[in-house]
């Protein structure tokens, strides 16, 4: 399955169980472990547990080849990795604690500075 295709299956997936602010961010020029992270917000573990195996349920019933499951149904932090695309499920707490998008950021900045100077 094509990133932009494995995307719109995630993306769905967190929608219909209703996942708050998720966020998207292209890693592809920073790193080869992944394409795409989406970050997004559960209101408690129990929610948090649901988006992550609607998740996985829409990416098997598609096919995707590669899931592996980290966390568990009393965590604040459930990641699901489809191979091209990571998703961390974090309660708000957590994610604002461990605040990946800040952490991806300068990097992103970084990246495109280092193209500017080629």
């Amino acid at each position: 399955m094509q990133t932009n295709d494995l995307q719109a299956l995630a993306l769905k997936a967190l929608d219909d169980l209703q996942a708050i602010d998720t966020t998207v961010i292209d890693v592809r020029p920073l790193t080869t472990v992944t394409d795409l992270m989406i970050v997004c917000t559960g209101r408690s573990s129990r929610h948090i547990k649901s988006i992550a195996d609607n998740l996985v349920a829409q990416a098997k019933e598609h096919n995707v080849t590669y899931l592996h499951l980290e966390g568990d149904e009393t965590s604040d932090w459930v990641l699901v990795d489809m191979g091209d695309i990571v998703v961390h499920i974090m309660l708000a707490t957590a994610r604002s604690f461990y605040d990946l998008e800040s952490l991806w950021e300068p990097m992103s900045t970084l990246q495109m500075q280092v193209q500017e100077v080629r």
